[in-house]
């Protein structure tokens, strides 16, 4: 505002031109500013810096002064006494500080409520719903980290922010004392007169974060008895009260010696806190002194101290001077376990230990901890990483084809010929992942490894079979050719014969048999010419007589190519005349008599024609028979074939000349040089032999020489060795212990590689271990016998005769091996129990009675018998025979103990283990590869039962005592499994197809079944059978119509007329079977394809028109009878013109369907079965299938029909398969046994596993159900000390007052299911040191008798459940609490003012609850209700439930209802009871009650007449129950419960009148809507 002021002035100043104004003005507005109010602002310390590291650094940092409007100024308009600094000394860190200094930060501490909201300035109001807003705060120091010692807090700031000191936190509502309901009131505590009686209640929960502290636990009230007292003034009880024992003193004339010394240490420096320091010598023995302690002994009557007539019990005993626990000094932490990061974050932990040097005796101070466990390396960022594990893998080892055959197939099996697929195995190892990838890493266990999934061990592989070819059928010789049409040379030449690879083994090193065949012929040629005839006979203007016929020549290559002349494109002809003898055309050659030609046969084949017309006078006679026959040799090659033989190619050789243009090794292996392969190649003759290379053609030779890749060189390659197994860490004395380590071997050597190491398998002995040392305690004399003093005994009016109990005590020295002193520590470590130091001693009284002291025992005579031992009396005891002298129970003279027995009883225990066979070592399984071997699931083995080793009072004793190994081991046999078995194959069926091709089947049948888990059967049919199909050829028309020429038509002729006309003429059928023409019954062709023999023919006359003979029919387009086929026939002759004219020459029929018209079509059979190789088990094959042509009737016909009406042959007839290998189940090596499950008992077991390498595939032996397999262990005994029960409290010679509970420890043996097998107490030795486990329980326990009359407290109740602090039902914490309590008890009111307090305790505690607190009431009684606080859990309690929230117990109207029959209701009004009208007032009143007209009360409802009226209305007895819960009775309100519900039940009783007790209403409902 002052700114903005001056400047409307200025402007004022500036319009009226006051420029001298104007100037004094500024010089004003300078002066007003110079005294506004400014401030100086620091800014953030700089680093510190400085030449070396330490106290001598610099830090600096700006400091501005600031208007209070924000903006700065200069330095002069801020006082200068106010300027901060803006340098001051600091130390300089350097980098290795950081591990000499460290916060130290305490516990938060309890969370506190802050009296308001930061935000809010009124204080916080005392309601409560949930929780309420506290603070938390803990303490926060700078430490040197080697000695804790506080330095300043600015040396960690340079390294890490200072840690909170203050925390938010939540408090939840006050939660009150919660108590359980009172007991019953106790019996009167007088049998006459007044008493007193007291009930009492314990806490179930503590109060907490400021609720209401509990109200008193007991209650007591007056009580009287109609029995009076005597006037004698009361009833008195006398009683002996005696006092706690004081601690142990030693008399006033001797100072008590200390074993260490207090001192305050001031070396430290004055700036650090001063500590106290216990200095602990290490002690040569052990000895003891004997002081003495005293109580106080009155006798007491409920009100009054009196004298008590009886001898009082000793107020004084001889006591050991207690010694404290002393500890030595701590030893060096242990490593961290942890030393690597890890990715769970989870701390490592130290160690640290101390022993203790002096065993604390007599009450002294218990031992501390005598280990220290503490966290480290936390965070870790700085430790390196943890080591990754992972599985590797060997080289896969051989291609093995045994493990996939049954037993029956080995037996019959040539193993040196089994070929196809098999499997291979590797191993797998588990190593440490190094960072180089390329190192080899050495084998480790493979426990670190056992959460990763191990690669595969097994896979398929293949082994070369010798080749097997499926070929097709060889194709029909070729003509005489050139071997090369492309450069012919002369005259030499070959026919051939081919056929093609259908299919072949895969990957086999020998070739399929030869694929072409030739023959060598004369006059070879690669082209011939082409002649096609043009039609008939052509005459020149003649009707008949010579003539010419065209024939057309075609050329489809150049005529260069053809040898010779081209053929005459005319031929000469002849049209016979009239008179003219008709001859017919040639006939088809038959086919030839042999297939080859040798030096004595030769092939031949005929073609025949028929004289179609007689001649006439003068026309040209017909030629003679022989001119009707024709005959040419055929086949006349020679009966010699020839064929290119290759061998198998030889090994790949080095050849640098040769060059491969090639990425990839053979079978995926990288090449590692270019070699070639050789075969040789010779012209072989069938069936004789090789000949000189120029009997066959050059053209099909094979290859020679081809390329290959070399296999490349391996060297073994081996891991590391493994780290040596480790050896025990502590001295073991026996047997001298072994380590082992191994090598494994990823690749064996190949192709000339470096061989493998010798040693794969190390095992030596363990480095010498130091021997255990050898200690022993040694004992010094007793000393004397040492009682209470004198003076001490007459202070407290005992006897004056120096005689009684008292003490007497040894030194216990240690001494080494060779009897040298030595450290008390060294034989609580080595030496076992140490020897007790003290004990009770008597000191005869002249009155005492006197006992010799105990004889020898006697000798044993064997197990189970006794020995004795005796005394006598002695001095006076004998001679004055006093009484008490002759009791045996106080005084026995003899004493029997059981004889040692040292013979033991072996007892078999559990079952018998599973028959178990033995396992591999492991020096055989580290080679690397493991055996190609099954499952070994039979034999011989062993199984074990664990035998318990006993004493004859059957305690359980070390096993080693009865048996060497603790089992009873017995032979046994495990069964071997047998596979399925079939029977060997039957023969071949016949082809399933009588022509062209088909299947033949073979089959085998079950003989037996598998068992004990062997090779399953393959799939069988419902015949038990299993089947192989291959497919087969049969020749169709395998016996055929051969008919012969048929003869000469025969006419009868009349006398000498012309022989022409009809006549007859007949022919031979024969059957031809494979080419050769024999005679057979006519039944085994069909008939009704069977020729003709005879047939009407016609001999034309002369002049006659000749025709010659039919062609073939037409191929019908559609077989409809709509459509027809034709056929036609030449004129041969014609005829003379008076003569008839020539018949049709074309012939027509419809076309029937399977009559005169047949359709085709292709088939193909079923697949065969997949073929493999011939010593193939399974692996890749082949399936075939045969193509057939059917006719429309169904009959199958030769395949040219087919293709001769075009069909195509689309079908594919082969296809690749595979057979499934059946791969048996592989496992892996049993593992070394386990350590045994228990240290002892008779339920330990040892447990060994394996895995499955492979699974079983198709018929292959089944994994076995067994991959765990468990071994009892020894039965060793368990040894235990048990903790008897508290006993009661014992006051000793007295009846009432302080006194001690106890409880023992004893050493008992067990079998391992205690507490189900009870436990029997033995020598406590067995369980080591019992002074060491009694100074770490609590033995003894002061407790407190009371006196009659005298106020005390009950002993602790139960602790209570374990309840949790929750909001809103969820737990506001992990842990719990549990609360126990002791109530005070008054037995006469004069003592109540010396009454202690009530106490009460409280543990935490797991697995809590969350427990609410609910208000539950009664019914109401008279306006009146009883109102309590329940548990969720149903338990009735005091306190919990919000009093805000109570209901009421008292109901009041206003007006009161005063009217009769009237009561209060729950809405506050007054109604009429039952049976009764409300009668009201305009004023809304009650004004009086009615009575209900027409009700009854006597009678009973009628169910079925008033339940549609009466409908559910508020009535007492319904709010008497609305809940299952009843308030809690006292002992007053028995009567009025018990009346309460006998009038509520009246009205159930049966009246005289009434009618029998009827059924349930629900069995006699009769569906009356209203019920």
């Amino acid at each position: 505002k002052f700114l903005k002021f001056q400047a409307g002035l200025v402007m004022v100043l500036w319009r009226n031109q006051g420029f001298i104004l104007l100037l004094l003005l500024l010089l004003l507005l300078l002066l007003f500013c110079d005294r506004l109010p400014s401030f100086l602002s620091p800014g953030q310390w700089g680093q510190c810096v400085g030449d070396v590291c330490g106290s001598d650094g610099v830090q600096t940092r700006s400091v501005w002064c600031v208007h209070l409007e924000g903006w700065t100024t200069h330095h002069s308009h801020c006082p200068r006494t106010d300027k901060p600094l803006g340098r001051r000394p600091c130390f300089k860190v350097c980098d290795w500080h950081q591990d000499l200094f460290e916060w130290e930060v305490s516990n938060w501490s309890s969370c506190v409520l802050v009296p308001f909201f930061s935000n809010e300035l009124k204080l916080r109001t005392p309601e409560c719903i949930t929780a309420q807003h506290g603070v938390q705060r803990r303490q926060v120091h700078c430490v040197r980290a080697l000695n804790r010692t506080a330095v300043t807090s600015r040396i960690c700031e340079f390294f890490s922010q200072r840690p909170a000191v203050e925390q938010a936190c939540l408090v939840p509502c006050p939660h009150d004392c919660v108590l359980s309901h009172f007991t019953p009131w106790s019996s009167c505590s007088k049998t006459c007169g007044a008493g007193l009686q007291h009930r009492t209640r314990h806490v179930l929960a503590t109060p907490m974060y400021g609720g209401a502290s509990c109200p008193g636990l007991t209650e007591t009230r007056t009580c009287s008895n109609p029995v009076s007292c005597p006037p004698a003034g009361g009833e008195y009880q006398y009683t002996l009260r005696v006092g706690a024992w004081s601690d142990c003193r030693l008399p006033p004339d001797k100072d008590a010696p200390s074993s260490g010394r207090t001192t305050v240490d001031f070396s430290s420096s004055a700036a650090e806190n001063n500590s106290v320091t216990q200095h602990v010598s290490y002690h040569m023995s052990w000895e003891l002194e004997v002081g003495y302690q005293t109580r106080q002994v009155r006798c007491t009557r409920s009100v009054l101290l009196t004298v008590c007539d009886d001898d009082p019990p000793l107020t004084y005993q001889a006591c050991v001077m207690s010694k404290d626990c002393h500890v030595s000094d701590w030893s060096a932490w242990s490593p961290c376990s942890k030393t690597c990061q890890s990715t769970d974050l989870s701390p490592g932990y130290s160690l640290r230990s101390r022993i203790m040097t002096q065993i604390p005796v007599g009450g002294g101070r218990r031992c501390p901890a005598l280990e220290e466990k503490e966290a480290c390396n936390i965070i870790g960022d700085l430790l390196p990483n943890c080591p990754r594990w992972g599985w590797r893998t060997t080289d896969w080892d051989e291609c093995h084809i045994l493990p996939l055959l049954s037993q029956q197939e080995r037996r019959s099996a040539n193993f040196s010929t089994l070929c196809g697929v098999g499997i291979q195995t590797r191993r797998t190892y588990c190593v440490q992942v190094p960072d180089d990838s390329t190192a080899l890493s050495r084998p480790v266990s493979s426990r670190h490894c056992a959460a990763l999934e191990p690669p595969l061990a097994v896979q398929r592989c293949s082994v070369p079979c010798q080749n097997q070819c499926l070929l097709t059928p060889w194709s029909s010789w070729s003509g005489c050719r050139h071997d090369n049409c492309e450069e012919p040379q002369g005259r030499k030449g070959f026919r051939q014969r081919r056929r093609e690879v259908l299919w072949e083994v895969k990957g086999s090193a020998e070739p399929c048999p030869h694929l072409v065949e030739s023959v060598p012929c004369e006059d070879p040629a690669c082209f011939l010419w082409q002649v096609q005839e043009g039609g008939g006979c052509v005459l020149s203007g003649q009707t008949c007589g010579p003539g010419s016929v065209v024939q057309n020549v075609r050329e489809e290559v150049s005529a260069d190519h053809c040898e010779g002349d081209p053929p005459p494109t005319q031929l000469l002809c002849e049209v016979p005349c009239e008179e003219d003898c008709v001859i017919g055309s040639w006939s088809s050659w038959s086919s030839c008599s042999h297939s080859c030609s040798t030096k004595t046969s030769e092939g031949r084949q005929s073609r025949t024609r028929s004289v179609l017309a007689v001649p006439g006078q003068g026309g040209k006679a017909c030629p003679a028979a022989p001119a009707l026959e024709e005959w040419k040799v055929c086949n006349d090659h020679p009966c010699v074939v020839y064929h290119w033989e290759a061998s198998v190619w030889g090994p790949c050789i080095q050849d640098t000349s040769m060059y491969f243009n090639g990425t990839g090794g053979l079978g995926g292996a990288p090449p590692c040089a270019v070699g070639v392969q050789i075969r040789k190649v010779s012209c072989v003759k069938t069936n004789v032999g090789p000949v000189i290379n120029k009997r066959c053609p050059d053209s099909s030779r094979p290859e020679t020489i081809r390329p290959c890749f070399l296999p490349c060189q391996k060297d073994c390659v081996v891991t590391p060795f493994s780290e040596w197994t480790s050896c025990p860490s502590t001295c073991v004395p026996g047997t001298v212990p072994t380590q082992s380590r191994y090598k494994v071997i990823i690749q064996r050597p190949a192709n000339g590689g470096q061989e493998c190491p010798d040693t794969v398998y190390e095992e030596r002995e363990c480095e010498s271990l130091p021997l255990c040392p050898v200690f022993s305690w040694t004992t010094h004399k007793w000393h004397g016998c040492t009682l209470v003093p004198e003076s001490i005994r007459r202070g407290l009016n005992g006897p004056g005769e120096p005689c009684g109990t008292g003490l007497e005590t040894r030194g216990v020295s240690c001494v080494g091996e060779g009897g040298e002193p030595a450290n008390m520590t060294e034989c609580s470590r080595w030496a076992g129990p140490s020897p007790p130091q003290f004990r009770e001693c008597q000191v005869t009284c002249k009155d005492d009675c006197t006992l010799s002291p105990w004889s020898q025992f006697s000798q044993c005579t064997g197990c189970g018998t006794s020995r004795s031992r005796t005394r006598t009396l002695t001095g006076k005891s004998r001679s004055k025979k006093k009484e008490q002298c002759l009791k045996e129970e106080q005084f026995p003279l003899e004493e029997s103990q059981a004889c040692p027995c040292e013979e033991y009883l072996s007892q078999p225990c559990g079952n018998w283990s599973a028959c178990l066979l033995p396992a591999h070592s492991l020096s055989d399984s580290v080679q690397g590869w493991m055996n190609p071997r099954e499952v070994k699931e039979c034999g011989q083995g062993l199984r074990y039962r664990a035998v318990a080793c006993v004493d004859l009072r059957g305690h359980l004793v070390e096993p080693s005592l009865c048996t060497d190994t603790g089992y009873a081991v017995e032979t046994c046999h495990v069964p071997c499994p047998l596979d399925c078995k079939l029977s060997d194959w039957s023969a071949w069926s016949a082809c399933s197809a009588s022509c062209d091709s088909g299947l033949k089947i073979r089959s085998r049948w079950l003989r037996e079944k598998a068992f004990n888990g062997g090779r399953p059967c393959p799939k069988l049919d419902l015949k038990n059978q299993v089947y192989q199909a291959v497919p087969c050829y049969s020749k169709c028309s395998q016996f055929e119509w051969r008919p012969d020429p048929w003869s000469i038509c025969t006419i009868n002729a009349v006398d000498d007329l012309l022989v022409c006309g009809e006549g007859v003429q007949s022919r031979k059928i024969r059957v031809d079977t494979s080419g050769q023409t024999v005679t057979v019954d006519d039944g085994l062709c069909d008939q009704e394809e069977a020729p003709p023999r005879a047939q009407v023919c016609v001999l034309a006359c002369p002049k006659d028109c000749v025709v010659s003979s039919w062609g073939t029919w037409s191929r019908c387009s559609l077989c409809d009878q709509g459509t027809l086929r034709n056929r036609s026939r030449n004129v041969l002759r014609p005829p003379a013109s008076q003569n008839p004219a020539c018949p049709d020459l074309v012939q027509s029929e419809s076309c029937i369907f399977n009559s005169t018209c047949f359709t085709y079509h292709y088939q193909v059979s079923e697949w065969s079965s997949c073929h493999l190789g011939e010593n193939a088990v399974c692996g890749e094959g082949l399936q075939l299938r045969l193509l057939n042509c059917i006719r429309s009737d169904g009959r199958m016909v030769e395949r040219w029909k087919c293709e001769q009406f075009g069909l195509t042959d689309t079908w594919t007839l082969s296809r690749p398969c595979a057979v499934d290998c059946p791969v048996s189940c592989l496992l892996s090596d049993w593992s070394p046994w386990a350590e045994c499950s228990r240290t002892c008992g008779s339920r330990a077991q040892s447990l060994r596993t394996r895995r499955i390498l492979q699974e079983a595939h198709e018929e292959g032996r089944p994994c076995p159900s067994q991959l765990t397999q468990t071994k009892p262990c020894p039965i060793k005994p368990c040894y235990m000390w048990l903790l008897t029960d508290w006993s009661r409290c014992v006051v000793e010679g007295a009846e009432c007052g302080e006194g001690l509970r106890r409880r023992n420890l004893s050493c008992v043996v067990h079998w391992g299911d205690w507490p189900e097998s009870p436990p029997h107490r033995v020598e406590d030795e067995l369980c080591g040191d019992r002074k060491k486990q009694q100074i770490q329980q609590e033995m003894e326990q002061p407790c407190f008798v009371p006196c009659p009359g005298d106020c005390h407290l009950t002993d602790w109740s139960l602790w209570s459940s374990c309840q949790l602090t929750c909001l809103e039902g969820r737990s506001f914490e992990t842990t719990g609490r549990q609360a126990r309590s002791r109530a005070v008890i008054v037995q006469v009111m004069e003592n109540q003012a010396s009454c202690p307090h009530q106490v009460f305790e409280t543990r935490p505690c797991k697995e809590g609850k969350c427990h609410s607190y609910h208000w539950r009431a009664g019914g109401w009684s008279n306006n009146q209700r009883v109102v309590w606080c329940q548990r969720s859990d149903g338990v009735n309690v005091t306190g919990g439930c919000f009093l805000q929230k109570k209901p009421t117990t008292l109901r009041h109207c206003h007006p009161p209802c005063t009217k009769p029959f009237s009561h209060c209701t729950p809405s506050g009004v007054c109604g009429c009871e039952k049976g009764y009208t409300e009668v009201m007032t305009t004023h809304g009143f009650l004004d009086y009650c009615t009575r209900t007209p027409g009700l009854d009360n006597n009678k009973k409802a009628d169910v079925k007449t008033n339940s549609g009226r009466l409908r559910p209305g508020p009535a007492q007895n319904q709010d008497l129950f609305s809940e299952w819960s009843l308030p809690p009775v006292g002992p007053g309100t028995e009567m009025m419960v018990l009346s309460f519900f006998f009038r509520y039940s009246k009205p159930s009783k049966s009246t005289k009148t009434s009618a029998p007790p009827q059924k349930p209403l629900t069995l006699a409902y009769d569906g009356d809507m209203d019920m």
